[in-house]
């Protein structure tokens, strides 16, 4: 960004690492030139570089002032401040003149400062209120006003939705009669879940819901995000609320049950949850609700937290520690058949000549089933963690004579 800082000149705030990163987080280094140019020698006061950040709260409230005449009613402020530096890029020396001259050209400073250690709030804007930081180069000069050029710097405090309390599912249910007094038609049930609280940017919802329509009129299912942006001043609040997203399910007839399973609802780009600012929180809910003609709708809200870093590794699909451990071992069944197959017989592997040569005939196999009067599965289960049998070079099995067949080689 550039200013006119006096006739064909220039002024010029370039922050180095900008455009190749979301944010700036707690802790950063910011670095950057500010850039100076000069149709011809001037006489300079000195260049400093200003860096700010601040919540502020406003609005007007005409309920104060309601019947009084003149005016829109008292404005509501309140104001907190986040980062507040100031750093000299250029200034005369304290034994020289009170100016210096800068001869023309162009001129280069370089910056860079480190941002607070301790947490800094998302940058925000919205209806009543905005979190903002900038950085500022002011050119002091010595009969003019001072000229200054500033750039926005994107301050992000990250969320890590993996953490404990955000992989937790959410439920709830509702139930509605449709109708009044002595002319109801019925209830109308819903029933929701979601598989944790915590989602980032671009990530997919899978809702769960079941609903029942046991009243005379068709229902259609909807689900939809909503933001919640809260602003505090002079002890009073102000709200407001907005969809940010929505999806939208098939008409269920009078009668008549729908299941969703999974049915996903995508989060647009928006701000981060803001839950740590003392003036402003920015809040958000998954309402799944049932719009009926005629009566008011049957709405359940789902807290969410939108983050920043994305959840990893199993646990995005199961909703707490306990849950990932209770499996059902029913699959036991699917991987081992009802009665297993018998070996083959030693017999027709080995040839009939082998075997007479090495070892006595064994006898048939004897069906266990009918001798231990229990499944064989059992059996197989009480030896599955045995060890298996010592290695030994010794032939457990050895024969009388030993044969030796000659080799020959023909040329």
């Amino acid at each position: 960004m550039a200013a006119g800082a006096g006739p064909g000149q220039t002024l010029a705030l370039v922050l180095e690492d900008a455009a190749g990163r979301a944010g700036y987080c707690s802790g950063d280094t910011v670095s950057g030139r500010v850039l100076l140019e000069l149709p011809a020698a001037r006489a300079l006061r000195g260049l400093r570089l200003e860096a700010a950040g601040r919540a502020r709260v406003y609005w007007s409230d005409p309920a104060a002032c309601r019947g009084l005449a003149g005016g829109a009613g008292p404005r509501r402020e309140a104001d907190v401040r986040y980062l507040h530096l100031r750093q000299d890029l250029l200034r005369p020396r304290p034994d020289g003149e009170e100016n210096l001259i800068l001869l023309a050209g162009r001129h280069e400073f370089p910056f860079s400062f480190q941002l607070p250690q301790e947490p800094l709030v998302t940058s925000f804007t919205g209806k009543y209120g905005s979190i903002q930081y900038c950085v500022k180069a002011v050119l002091e000069r010595p009969v003019a006003p001072d000229q200054s050029v500033e750039r926005e710097l994107q301050v992000i405090s990250h969320i890590d939705v993996s953490s404990p309390a955000l992989l937790m599912p959410v439920l709830r249910s509702r139930e509605k009669m449709v109708g009044c007094w002595l002319f109801t038609s019925g209830p109308v049930s819903l029933s929701a879940k979601i598989e944790r609280k915590g989602y980032c940017n671009g990530e997919a919802i899978p809702i769960y819901a079941e609903i029942e329509n046991c009243s005379s009129r068709l229902v259609v299912p909807k689900a939809a995000i909503f933001q919640t942006q809260t602003y505090l001043a002079s002890g009073k609040t102000k709200t407001f609320r907005q969809m940010v997203a929505n999806v939208r399910g098939n008409h269920i007839a009078s009668g008549s049950t729908d299941t969703w399973n999974g049915k996903t609802l995508k989060i647009p780009p928006v701000t981060p949850s803001i839950l740590d600012c003392c003036i402003i929180r920015v809040e958000y809910t998954l309402a799944v609700y049932i719009h009926i003609p005629g009566a008011k709708k049957l709405m359940i809200e789902m807290p969410l937290v939108i983050g920043t870093i994305p959840c990893t590794g199993f646990s995005s699909r199961n909703s707490s520690v306990t849950s990932q451990f209770s499996m059902d071992m029913s699959w036991l069944a699917l991987t081992m058949p009802e009665h297993p197959e018998a070996p083959p017989n030693y017999a027709d592997v080995v040839s009939e000549e082998e075997c007479c040569r090495h070892v006595p005939a064994y006898p048939q196999p004897i069906d266990c089933e009918e001798q231990l009067s229990c499944p064989m599965f059992a059996y197989i289960q009480e030896f599955r963690f045995q060890p298996p049998p010592l290695y030994s070079e010794i032939d457990p099995h050895p024969t009388d004579v030993e044969e030796i067949q000659p080799v020959s080689f023909t040329l």
